[in-house]
């Protein structure tokens, strides 16, 4: 069975750029979008998705006001977060406590990929823009 993947993003051609790019992937599905964090939070719970892309910046509720209420609800749920700033300890920092096992921008469409790849793994995948990339053992 496909991996089922829910996009949320305020911007519709992003959506329409990471279905594309997730479902290049064979196994992969987008079962769903939604367009700020509420939506998301819903989405979940109508499609439940196994990965969770969700944008940091959004209108309503935004990745990390939208991450805890989802974490709580589906602890096990991995969610990436995309931005299009540069991942910085501090964001890594803030994603982490929001219930996110990964951070990427989403300026590369690699660093999605490899977040996602990296989260089904149960791996956590933070990825900067100078190049570095932490993914230590789920803990």
């Amino acid at each position: 069975m496909a991996t089922q993947i829910l996009i949320a993003d305020d911007d519709p051609t992003i959506r329409l750029l990471l279905r594309r790019l997730l479902e290049r992937q064979g196994d992969w599905q987008v079962c769903g979008e939604a367009s700020n964090g509420v939506e998301a939070i819903e989405g979940v719970e109508r499609f439940k998705p196994d990965v969770v892309v969700m944008d940091l910046a959004m209108p309503v509720m935004n990745g990390l006001q939208a991450g805890p209420e989802i974490a709580k609800a589906h602890p096990r749920l991995p969610m990436l977060l995309i931005s299009v700033q540069e991942v910085s300890k501090q964001l890594a920092w803030e994603a982490r406590n929001a219930g996110y096992r990964g951070a990427v921008t989403k300026s590369g469409g690699d660093e999605v990929l490899r977040g996602v790849e990296a989260l089904l793994r149960h791996d956590m995948f933070f990825y900067s823009d100078d190049g570095s990339s932490s993914s230590p053992a789920p803990g």
